[in-house]
């Protein structure tokens, strides 16, 4: 009898603690698993969706003919997070005005790059609510074979430009383990991935005219698109800047609620001056940490199945005890020389600004 009882008050403790938990649907079977708890300076995440509540078909369905044909590209690429947030930008008479003129230059025959899928790349490879840190670019790059959507980004079998070779010097620098890609690649998809949203200030320029297309209305979408992360993503976002222009898209972030920081721009003509020693991949991952808890940092690594993080720990650790940490590595000093020679401006191939020719 005793036994009975004992079995009886199990149950009942039990179907007592089944009544406490939180979210026993059958969905919850399904769903993705939360991540761990992080620092009370992360509660503000709370809040924060996950996803947006927007009936695309719906809203599509309410355009003019005209609209829709001029949309017909950020409908059918733009990825569902990115557009229900910019639904409104992108039917200003500003961008309507910018789409039918993208459109005369295709019935001209100009030839413009990314091709047409690749324009809004970067939102499908970081959703709105993946993004923890935000690269700002320039201009696309401007030769065939290049630009796929992603700042600073290229697709194999084209060799990594000048200016993301530096970033891997900087990398490099920041965590020695880091490996460059195979084959003298430049794919950055891996960071995307991760939530590094790699945009660029204009999203399509002409074949072989760097800024052709600046001017017509790009550089307010895109700004819409930082100032978006900047005011909604509660959790806190790493913004780098490298350059003037670049500097200038982030003047508005609120330095109390996200980290901005500041580099001269990687080319060949100015990466001498301070960006090899900038530490922002590192500055990132650490401030990142603070905010998102352990676990929260941003991998780097580029290779498949590598990793920078943990085993770059060690690495440092070594470094230091046989030289200061102020010293760079004989593989960081032999970039900034292969960096400064003139003929790796030559072979320059993305747009630096004039103020990054000083």
């Amino acid at each position: 009898m005793s036994t009975l009882k004992r079995k009886a008050a199990n149950q009942a403790a039990g179907s007592d603690a089944k009544k406490t938990k939180q979210n026993g649907n059958i969905m919850s079977f399904f769903a993705t698993p939360k991540p761990a708890a992080a620092s009370s300076s992360t509660s503000t995440s709370a809040a924060e969706p996950t996803a947006l509540k927007f009936n695309k078909q719906k809203w599509a369905d309410g355009l003019t003919p005209e609209q829709r044909e001029l949309l017909k590209l950020e409908i059918d690429t733009l990825d569902v997070s990115w557009l229900a947030l910019l639904k409104d930008e992108i039917l200003t008479k500003e961008f309507l005005d910018l789409k039918r003129w993208l459109a005369r230059e295709t019935r001209e025959k100009r030839t413009w790059f990314p091709p047409q899928e690749d324009v809004y790349s970067w939102s499908r490879h970081t959703p709105f609510h993946t993004v923890k840190v935000v690269i700002v670019g320039q201009d696309p790059y401007h030769n065939n074979s290049q630009a796929h959507g992603l700042a600073f980004s290229v697709r194999a079998p084209t060799p990594a430009p000048p200016s993301l070779r530096n970033m891997y010097i900087c990398l490099k620098n920041d965590y020695p383990s880091f490996v460059p890609p195979p084959a003298k690649g430049g794919l950055l998809t891996p960071w995307a991935r991760r939530g590094v949203l790699l945009i660029n200030t204009c999203l399509t320029v002409r074949a072989h005219e760097a800024n052709s297309h600046a001017n017509h209305g790009w550089e307010r979408f895109t700004q819409r698109v930082i100032d978006l992360v900047a005011t909604k993503r509660a959790r806190g976002v790493v913004f780098m800047a490298w350059g003037t222009p670049a500097g200038k898209r982030v003047v508005k972030v609120d330095g109390g609620k996200h980290l901005v920081l500041k580099a001269v721009h990687p080319s060949p003509l100015s990466a001498s001056r301070g960006f090899f020693t900038c530490g922002h991949f590192k500055k990132a991952n650490e401030w990142l940490v603070t905010r998102y808890g352990e676990g929260g940092e941003v991998d780097w690594a580029l290779v498949e199945g590598g990793s920078v993080l943990g085993e770059a720990a060690v690495v440092e650790e070594e470094v230091e005890e046989e030289r200061p940490v102020s010293r760079l590595s004989e593989t960081v000093k032999e970039g900034v020389r292969r960096g400064l020679r003139k003929t790796a401006a030559a072979e320059e191939v993305e747009n630096v600004a004039p103020e990054e020719e000083e």
